[in-house]
């Protein structure tokens, strides 16, 4: 059996849980409201505190699905109970960024301003602290979306080896090159 998939999900208090006759789950806590589609051949059952996902047959297909949709679900129960938080941090001088709603405004050496819009489900808020790096916080119930916002935000300037400038997550080691050594 699937190692991550018979474990059950608890449910904490103020989410609710419903499945339909289509094996469409829905969530709903006081973050919002999230919806999963499950493959036919998992079984969703929902208890009083938990959730316990079956599958019918030892295919090597279903074993798969089975942890990939208990994963997914537990991933929606935390997110509409307490949500997601992503932080990145702004390294190099003049990188700046600002936030008005969901459209976000950053600095980072081109030659012009990028604008970045963020979807509404996405809260966004921006630090900015003299002696330190800014930084950007991301907050959401949704973790695949917010994971997808982030990876586009940092392809906008990769943190690079030698110098280390770019956006990176916050605490994230950067692996640094050498630069050029002198001839002989």
């Amino acid at each position: 059996m699937s190692r991550i998939g018979k474990l059950p999900i608890s449910i904490p208090q103020g989410v609710k849980i419903n499945v339909t006759d289509k094996n469409v789950v829905t969530v709903k806590g006081p973050m919002g409201e999230l919806s999963q589609s499950v493959d036919p051949c998992i079984t969703v059952n929902v208890n009083d505190d938990s959730i316990v996902l079956e599958r019918h047959t030892e295919q090597l297909r279903h074993k798969s699905l089975h942890g990939t949709y208990r994963a997914l679900l537990a991933n929606m129960v935390k997110g509409v109970s307490t949500g997601f938080r992503v932080e990145h941090e702004l390294v190099g001088v003049g990188y700046r960024a600002t936030a008005n709603g969901n459209v976000l405004d950053l600095s980072l050496g081109y030659s012009h301003n990028v604008i970045f819009e963020l979807p509404t489900d996405i809260k966004i808020e921006t630090t900015a602290v003299k002696g330190k790096n800014p930084t950007i916080i991301l907050v959401g119930k949704d973790k695949q979306l917010l994971g997808q916002i982030s990876a586009k935000l940092r392809s906008l300037r990769k943190p690079e080896p030698y110098k280390g400038k770019g956006i990176k997550f916050l605490n994230e080691q950067i692996r640094r090159k050498a630069g050029k050594s002198a001839g002989k």
